[in-house]
């Protein structure tokens, strides 16, 4: 597909009104444009690095599957990152003897970096990625990209935590998975429910436009990618998934971390300073859905900020004024229990933008819990103090407090906005 034809697509998308009634826009049926075009309408990427032992039954697996239960004509394309074992020469043997499958040789590592350079170049209207260990089931493959087939929806992905999702791994990895995914919702507001799910799929002219955006070329591709479609307005299709986890996995769970929180980080100063077009990605693929306003999370935190500064003036107001009469413990809990019912009151009304009495028993009582997490918090950095020194002075004390406190407002904002105040839950 050329440019000029994917933007074609994209105008008539952005023209939905027919006549006196509006209709919302779907994209071209993809089947039709790779009929017309001679090409299969899905390309299935499987990145894979040193995977000279998994390679080539998955390979076989997947394309026996796809025979036998694919009518339309598909792809399989093996992106080697920079493999340095046998597994470039297992993958040039199996495109050698399987039909419709090729091999696509990258001289550097990166998830990301395979999957954007392969998909950038395929001609098939649909491109889709798997792990090479197939934990997911194949049978979600097709509900995966029939609704991008068909231009309901613009990005698909298989999700580990939905309530029909079924997924044997370890405790491990799945307090991870739910943690990461937990980050995402309360710092981008993220509404896709799995970001990291070794199972997704796009169409191809919105990932055209998409794609220059993203900046990560590992791990955090995904999320990064997911992250500008919402913003942009764009449909994100889930699929429950049966998954039974790789015990050989060998992602470093410390590096990806790491780099996710970076990658994290670097979205929210995108997306505060304007230097991630999300209006203009939006106007571009002729999405009518709406993106997400800019700046709200930066909102949210300059004025959480500003409320949290008044609760901790007059919590170390309050707290030095009770010192003296019932000790640092009894001080440090009256003086934040209540500042943290105004703190939450406060940010009910100015923060989240949340008026009247709906929901206000359980917001208060959330809020609570909270409170009692930073309580934790203060509490143990006071007693930690006291087991170093018995008398310690009044200036150290409200030093420990103030770094204890910041850390608790920091873990306050996260809880109040991915679970107190979220969304999905004030919209019950």
């Amino acid at each position: 597909m050329t440019d000029t034809a994917v933007h074609d697509d994209i105008d008539r998308v952005a023209s939905p009104v027919q006549g006196d009634r509006f209709q919302f826009g779907s994209r071209p049926n993809a089947a039709v444009i790779a009929r017309a075009a001679g090409v299969p309408v899905l390309d299935v990427v499987v990145p894979v690095y040193n995977e000279q032992a998994a390679l080539a039954h998955s390979v076989r697996r997947l394309h026996q599957y796809l025979q036998e239960n694919f009518a339309l004509p598909v792809r399989i394309t093996i992106a080697d990152n920079a493999s340095v074992d046998d597994t470039p020469n297992i993958a040039a043997e199996l495109a050698a003897e399987l039909d419709n499958v090729r091999v696509v040789r990258l001289e550097e590592k990166g998830r990301g970096r395979a999957l954007r350079a392969v998909w950038s170049a395929s001609d098939s209207p649909v491109l889709a990625y798997m792990d090479v260990d197939l934990s997911t089931d194949l049978a979600a493959l097709a509900p995966l990209v029939a609704p991008l087939i068909s231009g309901h929806s613009d990005l698909a992905i298989g999700t580990r935590l939905s309530r029909g999702s079924r997924v044997i791994r370890g405790a491990k990895r799945e307090f991870i998975s739910r943690c990461y995914n937990f980050i995402l919702k309360s710092t981008l507001s993220a509404r896709f429910s799995d970001a990291q799910c070794g199972f997704k799929a796009i169409r191809a002219d919105v990932a055209k436009l998409l794609l220059p955006h993203v900046a990560d070329t590992g791990w955090f591709f995904d999320t990064e990618l997911l992250v500008l479609a919402e913003r942009s307005g764009l449909r994100i299709h889930e699929v429950p998934v049966d998954w039974v986890d790789d015990p050989d996995s060998r992602v470093d769970i410390v590096a990806t971390a790491t780099a996710d929180l970076k990658g994290i980080g670097r979205l929210l100063r995108g997306f505060a300073n304007g230097s991630i077009p999300v209006n203009t990605i939006a106007a571009q693929l002729g999405s009518s859905r709406g993106s997400a306003p800019a700046g709200s999370l930066l909102r949210q935190v300059v004025r959480f900020g500003a409320i949290g500064v008044v609760s901790t003036l007059a919590y170390l107001l309050l707290f030095m004024l009770l010192r003296a009469g019932f000790g640092a413990q009894a001080a440090n809990l009256v003086a934040l229990l209540v500042t943290a019912i105004g703190n939450t009151a406060a940010n009910r009304r100015f923060t989240f933008g949340i008026a009247g009495s709906t929901s206000v028993t359980r917001h208060h009582f959330e809020g609570l819990i909270v409170f009692g997490i930073a309580l934790t918090i203060t509490s143990g950095s006071l007693g930690l103090l006291h087991v170093f020194t018995t008398e310690p002075h009044r200036a150290v004390e409200l030093a420990v407090l103030i770094a204890a406190n910041l850390v608790a407002t920091v873990v306050r904002f996260v809880l109040l906005r991915g679970w107190v105040f979220h969304p999905a839950r004030t919209r019950r």
